[in-house]
C-alpha cells in the first residue's frame, strides 16, 4: 500500500472510529502515532514530542483560557439576568420584543465568550421560558434561542478564529477584524426575520404583557446603565485594543480577564465559590482544546508526510477542474456535512488543513475562507438530525417542549446562515473592508507575532527536517 493510499485509510479510519464514540483528542493521537510508526518507525515518537511543545510553545493560545475565563465569570456572576431584563424593557415597543431582546442578549454574550453549549443552555434557563409564558410560538421560540446561542462561534473574540489563525498560520487580529460585519450583519438579519415573522403573525411573538413593560423611561435608562453599558464598555475595550493594534489578543484577553472579575466584584455577584467554578471550567476546556489540539497536530503532520493531502489536492484540481465558486462550495458542503457528527473544534482542527493547501490554486484569501468557515459552523449545531445547539436547549427545556419542535424551528435560521454566506461571497468587501482599512497590505497589525505552525497544513518539509534536532 502506497503512503498516499494509507493517508487516505488513516483519515477514514478516524471518521468510523470517532463515529463508535471513542474520545476524538486520543484517537487522533493514536491514530496518528499508529500509522506515523509504519513510515517513521521510531521517529513518530520524537514527532509527537517535538509537536507537543510546539502546541504548548504557541503564544496565541494563550489567549484561549484567558478569554474562557473572561467568559466562564461572566455568566457566573449572573451578569447575563441583568442584561436580558435591561434588553427586554428597552425593546419593549418592538414587534417580538422578548425575541429581539434574547438575539441582542445573545449577542452581547457571544462577545464575552465563544462557548455555544453555555450561551444556549442559559437563554433556555432564563429567556426561553419567558417566550414561552408570553405566550410564544414554541418553534419560533427555540429557533431564536439556538441561532443567538451560536453566534459566539462567529462574532469576535471568538475562540474559533483563535484555533483557525493558529491552524492556518493567519493573523488572528485581520480575522476578528474581518468577522465583526458579518457577524454582526448575521444577528440582524435574525432580527430582522423575527420581527417581520411577529408583524406578518403577531400570535407567533405576541407584545409583551403590560406587567412585564417598565414604569417609566427613566426605569429602562437605569437598567441599561446598570448592565448594558458596564458589559459593552468591557467588551468594546476588550476588542477595540485588539483592532486598534494596542495590545495582542492574548493581552486583551488577560484585560478582559481582570475586567470581568471587576466587574463581578462591583455587582457584588463574586464569591470564592463562584470564582472557584470558573477557574475549574476554564481549565477543564483549556485542557481540552489543546489535547485536541495536540492531536490534531501529530495526526495532520503524519497525515501530511504521507501524502494524503496530495490525493485531495489531484482529484479537487486536476480531475474536478473546478472554478474558484465551485471550490467554496464544495468546500462548504463537505465542511456543511461533517458539522453533524464532529464538533467545530475537531473541524477546524482536522479537516479545515486539508483544503489550505488549496486555497493558492483558486486565488481565495485565507482569511476570507475562516470567515467563510465560522459562518458556515453556525449550521452545524442547528441542522437536524445531530443538531447540539437543539440537544443543549432540549435539556433545559420544560418537558412538554419535543425535539422535533427544536428542529423545526432551526431550520428557518439555518436558511438565513445560507443566504447570509452567499451574501458573503457575492460581496466579499463586508469581511475584507475592515481589516485591509485598518491593516493595508500583507503586514501583521502591531503587537502580533507570526504563529509557529505552518500555513496551509502540513508537508513532508514540515515534518523531517525538524526531527534530527530532538536527536
Amino acid at each position: 500500500m502506497t503512503d498516499p493510499v494509507l493517508g487516505m485509510v488513516m483519515l477514514g479510519s478516524f471518521i468510523i472510529i470517532v463515529l463508535l464514540g471513542f474520545p476524538v483528542a486520543f484517537t487522533l493521537m493514536a491514530l496518528g502515532v499508529g500509522f506515523g510508526f509504519l513510515s517513521l518507525e521510531a521517529r513518530v515518537f520524537d514527532l509527537l514530542v517535538q509537536r507537543t511543545y510546539a502546541v504548548m510553545a504557541n503564544d496565541v493560545l494563550i489567549s484561549v483560557p484567558l478569554f474562557v475565563f473572561m467568559g466562564y465569570v461572566i455568566e457566573r456572576a449572573n451578569i447575563l439576568d441583568r442584561l436580558f431584563h435591561a434588553l427586554q424593557l428597552a425593546s419593549r415597543n418592538l414587534p417580538g420584543a422578548l425575541a429581539v431582546a434574547t438575539l441582542l442578549t445573545c449577542a452581547m454574550f457571544a462577545t464575552a465568550t465563544g462557548i455555544v453549549g453555555a450561551v444556549v443552555t442559559l437563554m433556555g434557563l432564563l429567556a426561553y421560558p419567558a417566550m414561552l409564558r408570553a405566550g410564544y410560538d414554541t418553534r419560533l421560540a427555540s429557533g431564536i434561542t439556538c441561532a443567538g446561542g451560536c453566534l459566539g462561534i462567529l462574532i469576535p473574540p471568538s475562540i474559533m478564529f483563535i484555533l483557525y489563525g493558529a491552524t492556518a498560520g493567519v493573523s488572528v487580529v485581520k480575522l476578528y477584524a474581518a468577522a465583526f460585519f458579518p457577524g454582526f450583519m448575521l444577528a440582524g438579519m435574525y432580527m430582522l426575520y423575527t420581527i417581520g415573522l411577529a408583524m406578518l403573525k403577531p400570535a407567533m411573538a405576541p407584545k409583551l404583557p403590560a406587567h412585564m413593560a417598565a414604569d417609566s423611561a427613566w426605569e429602562v435608562a437605569w437598567a441599561l446603565l446598570t448592565s448594558f453599558f458596564p458589559l459593552a464598555a468591557l467588551i468594546a475595550t476588550v476588542l477595540g485594543a485588539i483592532l486598534a493594534g494596542l495590545a495582542t489578543p492574548s493581552e486583551a484577553a488577560a484585560m478582559g480577564s481582570l475586567g470581568a472579575i471587576l466587574l463581578a466584584m462591583a455587582y457584588r455577584a463574586l464569591n470564592f465559590e463562584r470564582l472557584k467554578e470558573s477557574v475549574f471550567l476554564t481549565a477543564r476546556t483549556t485542557a481540552m482544546v489543546c489535547w485536541l489540539f495536540i492531536g490534531a497536530y501529530v495526526f495532520t503532520s503524519v497525515f501530511g508526510y504521507l501524502g494524503g493531502h496530495h490525493i485531495i489536492e489531484n482529484w479537487i484540481v486536476d480531475h474536478l477542474n473546478l472554478s474558484p465558486l465551485g471550490f467554496m462550495i464544495l468546500a462548504q458542503f463537505i465542511i456543511f456535512l461533517l458539522g453533524w457528527p464532529l464538533e467545530w473544534s475537531e473541524i477546524v482542527l482536522i479537516f479545515v488543513p486539508i483544503f489550505l493547501p488549496l486555497l493558492d490554486n483558486f486565488g481565495i484569501d485565507p482569511v476570507f475562507f475562516g470567515v467563510m468557515v465560522g459562518l458556515n459552523l453556525q449550521t452545524s449545531f442547528m441542522t437536524p438530525p445531530v443538531a447540539m445547539a437543539a440537544y443543549y436547549l432540549k435539556g433545559v427545556a420544560p418537558p412538554e417542549v419535543r425535539i422535533q419542535q427544536i428542529f423545526a424551528g432551526c431550520l428557518p435560521f439555518v436558511g438565513i446562515v445560507i443566504i447570509a454566506m452567499a451574501l458573503l461571497y457575492i460581496f466579499p468587501e463586508i469581511a475584507l473592508w475592515l481589516p485591509e482599512y485598518l491593516y493595508g497590505g500583507g503586514a501583521l497589525p502591531a503587537g502580533e507575532v507570526p504563529d509557529a505552525i505552518p500555513q496551509g497544513g502540513f508537508s513532508t518539509d514540515d515534518v523531517i527536517p525538524a526531527l534530527p534536532s530532538l536527536d
